[in-house]
């Protein structure tokens, strides 16, 4: 039987302002910042349980462009479900977009039949504050997979919720995605 998601992980949106709406979700929703950095912020209701249930995202021009989701995020059961998931794609021809290691989970991101961003994750067991996002190759064994992601926690680890990161771990992170087997 073939893979299937487990839930829903997280929607991101493109945001104008991205302090107004980050004051909406901190003081309106009562929502945790949990992480923050270049691209945006993500906000949980519960970070002991849930990493983030919204990601804002930098990018969306003017209030009238009707370009705001920036991906629907769905969580998959293992490891083997993501590579399931990411066979299914190829040979259903959808445009597979990346696949990249976030420390704290591997996504898998791609398009719909209608062009709509949409991402697979799997949770790989560590936490992870940080925005990163390295390629990795995930038709590796499961102990070199879990390798190239121990790599990438141990270059974010120390990133606190709610905080950007230092610029000695984004030096890091750059230099992991410059060297990462998925980027060649």
């Amino acid at each position: 039987m073939s893979a299937k998601v487990t839930g829903l992980g997280h929607i991101g949106f493109y945001v104008h302002d991205l302090e107004l709406m980050m004051d909406f979700y901190e003081n309106f929703m009562g929502m945790q910042r949990t992480k923050v950095g270049p691209l945006g912020a993500f906000y949980s209701a519960d970070p002991e349980s849930c990493d983030h249930e919204i990601a804002l995202i930098n990018g969306r021009p003017s209030l009238d462009d009707p370009h705001w989701i920036q991906q629907i995020s769905m969580r998959v059961e293992s490891l083997d479900d993501l590579r399931d998931f990411k066979r299914r794609i190829l040979e259903r021809g959808y445009q597979l977009d990346r696949i990249v290691t976030h420390a704290s989970a591997i996504g898998c991101y791609f398009r719909d039949p209608e062009n709509n961003p949409t991402e697979v994750f799997w949770l790989t067991g560590y936490t992870s504050w940080a925005q990163v996002g390295i390629p990795i190759d995930i038709d590796q064994s499961d102990e070199a997979v879990m390798a190239d992601v121990l790599r990438s926690w141990e270059a974010v680890r120390g990133v606190e919720m709610g905080k950007p990161p230092s610029p000695q771990t984004v030096d890091a992170i750059r230099e992991l995605s410059a060297t990462a087997v998925g980027s060649r």
